[in-house]
């Protein structure tokens, strides 16, 4: 029976190896949210949802949870995607965090979303994780529900009774609970169109970059000439979940907008929250540190009111390849092409891509480093997108194509450029971070062949080097650009 351990829970197996996923499990993948949804009445507790993986296989590899059966939903149609509509702005579940974070309507018309999906863990983590999946999660920490919930979201959810409609603060209900019933499935957020004068922003308090949040704060507002018409103030990491501080709502409403009322706000937003004292933060700073980024957020929301209005742009939705049919035998066959090459193996549900990769194909460039999502050193691009082949299932990767780091090497042996530059520069000192850097800088300059320097290491903020030389990582990569060619 699949079970998660609850925080505090001492573990029987209090050493894991994060490099491997000791349990065995069925691995299922539906071919549409239907049989999805069936497979999840079928086999109840004992199974678990697979989207994009950056929570589930690390509770796995840390035993804190231990399906039966995995059920992939990562390739059901229809589910990613930004997609204006009359009066609303629909995102797919399955949308990547990244996509959300680059489409053209959020950035417009929701920016607290889009800048909460921009602080969201590594680069990386934001191209694997999803929207639904982040929600779903249930985690008072959440760093985009604090948005969704400023923009009151309303999620459609499916089951066996078909689908129903749930505000985003009724379906927070405790840390990691919501009010997802057995054999539902989230599909959709719905956001309702921005109102002329509107204005959002997203501020987040945390230890290091890529980190949870000590707390969060999202404002968005109506603005009307110097007048406050309507707002809505929500947190982060400062109560049981995702919560709205509605009595600095009122205090805001109806006023003339001013520094000071700002500063008012949060105090009064302080006294709401109910945060305590952990691991990353005491609930006396959560408290003093509410104050300033309300302020600050509702500065920026309300010069964003003023400067944007009610623009409007439109986004097309993300296509998603057909589904390969769910497989429910314990072996499977698949078939990769790695750096070109194509290779056909049989692999169990729980062998990662990191291992089949070094182990079976003895391509050791990617490299153990964390085992759990926040190192950088494994990875990766697949399909063209970096992924963490440390928390990626080898046989949910089926038909798809890998480059790793040997694989940036031309046809006899000569470096590429970019590996060139590394050595030039003196960019490693180990050597270790090396490969995991290479290919996050790859997947950069394919997408921005013109970086700043403050645009490379935000996009370099999941790959950790224990060396520190970051200054020469960067001035490699910078060398490497098309303004640093010229």
């Amino acid at each position: 029976m699949s079970k998660r351990v609850n925080e505090g829970e001492v573990h029987a197996h209090q050493m894991t190896n994060s490099h491997i996923l000791v349990n065995e499990f069925g691995y299922l993948e539906p071919a549409s949210l239907e049989e999805a949804i069936s497979l999840l009445s079928e086999y109840g507790d004992r199974a678990q949802v697979l989207a994009g993986g950056t929570n589930l296989i690390v509770w796995m590899k840390m035993e804190q949870m231990a399906p039966e059966y995995v059920v992939n939903i990562g390739k059901l149609p229809g589910l990613a995607g930004v997609s204006p509509q009359d009066g609303r702005l629909e995102i797919g579940a399955l949308t990547k965090i990244r996509a959300v974070r680059n489409a053209p309507a959020v950035r417009a018309g929701y920016t607290a979303l889009a800048e909460a999906c921009a602080s969201f863990g590594s680069t990386q983590i934001q191209m694997m994780g999803t929207l639904g999946g982040n929600l779903c999660n249930g985690s008072p920490a959440s760093d985009t529900v604090p948005a969704l919930l400023a923009f009151d979201a309303q999620l459609v959810i499916a089951g066996p009774d078909g689908e129903r409609t749930v505000a985003v603060d009724e379906f927070l209900i405790g840390p990691g609970k919501t009010a997802l019933r057995n054999s539902e499935l989230l599909t959709l957020v719905q956001l309702p169109h921005p109102r002329p004068g509107t204005g959002s922003a997203f501020l987040k308090i945390s230890r290091v970059e890529a980190d949870l949040a000590k707390a969060s704060a999202a404002a968005a507002l109506v603005r009307d000439g110097d007048r406050i018409l309507d707002c809505r103030l929500a947190y982060g990491s400062v109560g049981p979940t995702v919560m709205r501080a509605q009595k600095a709502e009122a205090l805001l409403a109806g006023k003339l907008f001013s520094a000071e009322l700002a500063l008012e706000a949060g105090k009064v937003a302080a006294e709401e929250i109910t945060p305590i004292d952990d691991a990353r933060s005491t609930a006396w700073y959560r408290r003093e540190v509410v104050k300033a980024i309300t302020h600050d957020a509702l500065q920026t929301a309300w010069q964003r009111a003023g400067e944007q209005g009610s623009r409007k742009q439109e986004a097309g939705s993300e296509k998603r390849d057909s589904p390969n049919p769910q497989s429910r035998i314990p072996n499977s066959e698949i078939e990769l092409t790695v750096n070109g090459e194509q290779h056909r193996l049989r692999v169990r549900p729980n062998e990662l891509l990191l291992n089949v990769l070094r182990e079976r194909l003895e391509l050791t460039g990617a490299k153990y480093g964390c085992g759990i999502g926040e190192c950088g050193a494994c990875t990766v691009l697949l399909n063209g997108q970096p992924v963490l082949a440390c928390l990626v299932l080898a046989i949910a990767v089926d038909g798809s194509e890998v480059l790793t780091v040997e694989g940036l090497q031309g046809p006899n042996g000569e470096l590429d450029p970019l590996q060139e530059s590394f050595i030039e520069q003196n960019a490693f000192q180990c050597g270790y971070c090396t490969p995991g850097m290479l290919m996050m800088t790859k997947n950069l300059l394919q997408e921005n062949p013109s970086p700043t320097e403050d645009e490379i290491r935000e996009h370099l903020k999941g790959n950790r080097c224990r060396c520190t030389g970051y200054t020469a990582i960067t001035r490699a990569v910078t060398s490497c650009t098309a303004t640093g060619r010229s």
